[in-house]
């Protein structure tokens, strides 16, 4: 005879301590819920303006330098320690956690064009307007010893950028050519050129870490491979590129800065179109970097702000300003993807949350269980219009404001007479040219 009992596991229901909460059990069956998502949905608005209302992405405020800082670089090792450059040929190391200036050098006699640290974070590199490349310590000097450069390297031109590898005694240097530098030695172990403009920057892949890309000011974004002795190719857009970042995770993308407003994502392999358009900006571009996830990239432009871009999005999801902050010149991801820094013309460097309404600090369980539980009902009500709208909304300076209102009447004049055009034409005469192929003049192989 078989006898049917009921089973129960005491773990199902049963607190481990008094000080634990009670254990409920729940049915999942949406038949018993029938008020399980409007309830939600309300749960996600007051989710996604209680975001909004936390919103408070400024942090501290580096200051120190006595003139605008031009560029700044991470310790390759160390989340707390950060380098910058003036147009006073000063750098400063500082301590992100204390948010001081630990050291200060007078390393150049003009501006400081590009600073780089050794793949290891015992030293660094810096190149300037007086036409030296200098390494120096990372560490400060003993008491009763000098401030001075352990190699310095007296070029013939102006050196405009350096970068070093990412695993190698090797760096690039870029100015009237690109450079490769083995650190042992005085003299390039190979120059690299490709038409015969100035090249603005130059940057080691961290992936394939052979590749570099340099940018120059007669509009071309060229990519070289260091064990060939001559260039890979090449992509001439409508107007100048600043610089560009190599997406930590994905070794074949990159992601340019350009003059005309707008950053291009590229895959090398196939640079006839950039992969997204990311239009956001109201005037140039000045700087560009990834965060270590390589989901996200945060720019730098002459407008006074700084915006964080989703790579697969063609607008920015966060614009941070403030009062004070002029042509923002150089921005860094900071390599536990939860802080930014950017420099300033007005001699500053600001520290920034990556996402600007996140607690700091320690959490407790329930605290993080209801964050996570709290994002995935933005996530699930995202496209419906009212939390859309709460979500998006920014306010800007209005500058800004008034220049996105401008431009944006500028582009649709721009469309109304290319459909004009297109009406009064030749059925078939006037091609349709898509966004993403406008801005590239030609591809050289």
């Amino acid at each position: 005879m078989r006898v049917k009992v009921l089973s129960r596991n005491p773990d199902d229901y049963v607190r481990e301590t008094k000080l634990d909460l009670q254990r409920v059990p729940r049915n999942y069956d949406p038949a018993l819920h029938p008020f399980e998502v409007p309830r939600e949905y309300v749960r996600a608005l007051n989710a996604t303006k209680l975001e909004r209302v936390f919103a408070k992405p400024f942090l501290s405020s580096l200051d120190g330098h006595k003139d605008g800082v031009n560029c700044m670089a991470k310790h390759p090792k160390t989340l707390s320690m950060m380098l910058s450059g003036a147009c006073d040929g000063e750098v400063r190391i500082w301590n992100l956690t204390k948010r001081q200036c630990i050291r200060t050098i007078q390393a150049h006699e003009g501006f400081v064009r590009g600073i780089c640290a050794r793949f290891c974070g015992t030293s660094f590199f810096t190149v300037g307007d007086d036409k030296t490349v200098k390494q120096w310590k990372m560490e400060s000097p003993e008491c009763g010893e000098d401030e001075e450069p352990i190699h310095t390297i007296l070029g013939k031109t102006v050196y405009t950028g350096i970068d070093h590898h990412w695993k190698e005694a090797v760096f690039a240097t870029c100015g009237h050519q690109v450079d490769i530098w083995d650190e042992q030695r005085t003299s390039p172990m190979c120059s690299l050129t490709w038409g015969f403009d100035s090249i603005s920057s130059v940057k080691f892949n961290p992936i394939e870490t052979y590749l570099l890309g340099s940018c120059a000011s007669d509009r071309n974004i060229v990519l070289y491979d260091m064990r060939k002795s001559t260039p890979l190719k090449k992509v001439i857009l409508n107007m100048r590129t600043n610089t560009l970042c190599w997406n930590p995770m994905e070794a074949f993308v990159f992601t340019a800065a350009n003059e005309d407003y707008n950053l291009y994502t590229f895959d090398m392999r196939f640079l006839d179109s950039p992969v997204m358009v990311h239009m956001d900006h109201v005037s140039a571009v000045l700087d560009v970097d990834y965060s270590p996830t390589g989901k996200e990239f945060v720019s730098a432009s002459f407008d006074k702000s700084v915006r964080i871009f989703p790579v697969d999005k063609g607008h920015s999801r966060e614009v941070y300003h403030t009062k004070r902050m002029q042509h923002v010149i150089t921005v860094k991801w900071t390599s536990d993807n939860k802080y930014i820094l950017c420099g300033s013309d007005e001699m500053n460097i600001r520290l920034w949350k990556a996402n600007a309404s996140e607690k700091l600090g320690v959490l407790a369980p329930r605290e993080k269980a209801a964050m996570n539980y709290n994002q995935k009902l933005k996530e699930k009500f995202q496209y419906h219009p009212q939390i859309r709208r709460i979500a998006q909304h920014r306010h800007l300076p209005k500058s800004i404001f008034c220049q996105i209102k401008e431009q944006r009447i500028m582009r649709e004049a721009r469309r109304r007479k290319e459909l004009n055009r297109r009406k009064h034409s030749k059925p078939g005469s006037m091609h349709f040219v898509s966004e993403r192929k406008k801005h590239i003049v030609a591809v050289v192989k």
